[in-house]
């Protein structure tokens, strides 16, 4: 595995290794991260691995997707451990700049995606998906993969980049990954460090409250939109710390919304979206619910 700080290196790198396999078409495949990495970021490796030829792990927490008030700076690092789950998966490229590699100079390109930013994260984090599609593009530029692995616990961000690639023509192939969870369910994620042992208890009301989603959309498959989102609400709001940002029931992958009244067999595909603060830390968690085509064999 090798380790990269610069742009001109990791294009260098990818080159060599392009040169090196025998084969009529190199595929790329790309992970990026913002580090401290954990099994759902393992689980993207292994995707890439089991998919691509060459893998890039991109490790960079990018400033310009986080707001005023935001973590950034706290945002949790450790870079000898990432480089050891990497190694461990597989990697063969990790490419860790600096924030002055990324941005030599005040950024005056930024890359907006509309209608899909507005809602959920986008409506609480103002300009963080800005952040993101910028960054992410700037990403692609640089690694030119063919494939990159983003994982579903983040949907509207999947659906926002998947936006992007196909309004601007980019040669990537967006792999949406499952979401990967603890033992009781708790969505992984690199935040949930910051959770007291209370917090991360009270957290599992998350978890919960999708798992009634998913009972209630087999049970009772006229379920209004309405019911449904009071039935999530009701239960998170079991949890006495628990501070609710959002919970949303939209289309999935267009993120628009739907009227209260409707029943859920009307619909083709929603997503139940949360975003719950829990003392400090603000989780997010999603559970779509697709409906089953009867295939009728005449």
């Amino acid at each position: 595995m090798i380790t990269v700080r610069t742009i001109q290196e990791l294009r260098s790198q990818i080159a060599g290794m392009k040169k090196q396999i025998s084969k009529p078409e190199v595929t790329v495949g790309f992970v990026p991260t913002m580090g401290y990495l954990h099994e759902g970021h393992a689980s993207l490796m292994k995707q890439a691995r089991n998919k691509t030829d060459i893998v890039v792990l991109s490790i960079f927490v990018n400033p310009i997707q986080f707001g005023p008030n935001e973590d950034f700076e706290s945002y949790p690092r450790d870079e000898k451990r990432d480089l050891a789950v990497a190694e461990k998966e597989g990697v063969d490229i990790v490419f860790i700049p600096s924030v002055k590699e990324m941005y030599p100079q005040p950024t005056k390109t930024t890359i907006k995606v509309a209608g899909l930013t507005e809602r959920l994260c986008g409506a609480s984090r103002p300009g963080h998906f800005d952040g993101v599609t910028t960054v992410v593009a700037k990403l692609f530029n640089i690694v030119q993969p063919d494939f990159a692995f983003f994982g579903m616990k983040d949907a509207q961000q999947v659906a926002v980049l998947s936006q992007m690639v196909a309004d601007l023509n980019m040669p990537v192939t967006i792999v949406p990954c499952p979401i990967m969870r603890e033992d009781d369910g708790l969505a992984l994620s690199s935040r949930n460090v910051y959770l007291s042992s209370e917090e991360r208890s009270q957290a599992l009301c998350l978890s919960r409250s999708l798992s009634l989603a998913e009972k209630a959309s087999k049970e009772r498959p006229d379920i209004t939109i309405g019911e449904l989102r009071s039935l999530v609400t009701a239960e998170i709001k079991k949890s006495p710390v628990a501070v609710i940002d959002y919970v949303e029931i939209l289309t999935f992958p267009g993120l628009q919304p739907v009227h209260e009244e409707q029943k859920l067999t009307d619909l083709e595909d929603v997503i139940v979206a949360l975003a719950v603060k829990f003392g400090k830390t603000r989780l997010i968690d999603n559970h779509r619910l697709q409906k089953v085509k009867v295939v009728s064999h005449v």
